[in-house]
């Protein structure tokens, strides 16, 4: 009976042994696994560019409105060249003159590679941006700038290729003085005349310019 109970202790001794051995090698590899986790550098999240890449490029309904002095001007005119496209109003207190200074930036920023590219702002308010307005307006960036006085049922119908949002915020049917709100986007087209990439609000002008530069 002693003998027994000898044996079985000592069964025991060995059991907790090995468990002590096992929970030993299983706290050394959680202390290393926890101490790599420390030592490893924490990932740094990439901003977004404010560039969205158009693959396969988006063909364009073409659509033709009044230009510099009224003449008509299509899209399909400015095909050869690439084209950076901004809808905005005359009246627009932040969105329109900060993206036209950024226009001219890149226009500068390009130098000899400027003639590549062409800029069109396209007035979503043609009630009140008629072609002179519009002229005088875009001519204090660059006189060379395009210009378009959109039309409601134009823009309705090319909206869609955009993603372009627009409301004029009149108060009255007789007022003058309002606000729109607009989409902010600009978009480079081909010489081909499709749709290449997008450029939020939020892209910086070196990041347009790279990205034109490489298209070149």
């Amino acid at each position: 009976m002693a003998s027994s109970d000898g044996a079985i202790q000592q069964r025991r001794m060995i059991v907790v042994g090995v468990l002590v051995c096992i929970i030993f090698l299983f706290g050394i590899g959680a202390l290393l696994f926890f101490r790599s986790q420390l030592d490893a550098p924490t990932p740094t999240p990439t901003p977004s560019s404010g560039v969205t890449y158009i693959d396969p490029p988006r063909t364009l309904i073409d659509f033709t409105l009044p230009g510099r002095g009224g003449a008509p001007l299509a899209l399909s005119d400015l095909r050869g060249k690439f084209t950076l496209i901004f809808f905005g109003y005359t009246h627009c207190p932040d969105f329109c003159p900060t993206t036209l200074a950024e226009f001219r930036q890149v226009k500068r920023a390009l130098d000899a590679q400027a003639d590549q590219l062409q800029f069109l702002f396209v007035s979503v308010d043609g009630e009140r941006d008629t072609p002179a307005v519009l002229a005088e307006y875009v001519d204090r960036f660059d006189p060379e700038f395009l210009l378009m006085q959109g039309d409601t049922a134009t823009l309705a119908r090319i909206s869609a290729d955009y993603g372009l949002y627009y409301e004029l915020r009149k108060e009255t049917p007789d007022d003058v003085d309002y606000a729109v709100d607009h989409t902010t986007p600009s978009y480079l087209v081909d010489p081909e005349g499709r749709m290449i990439a997008v450029f939020s609000f939020t892209a910086e002008p070196e990041v347009i310019i790279e990205t034109i530069r490489g298209q070149f």
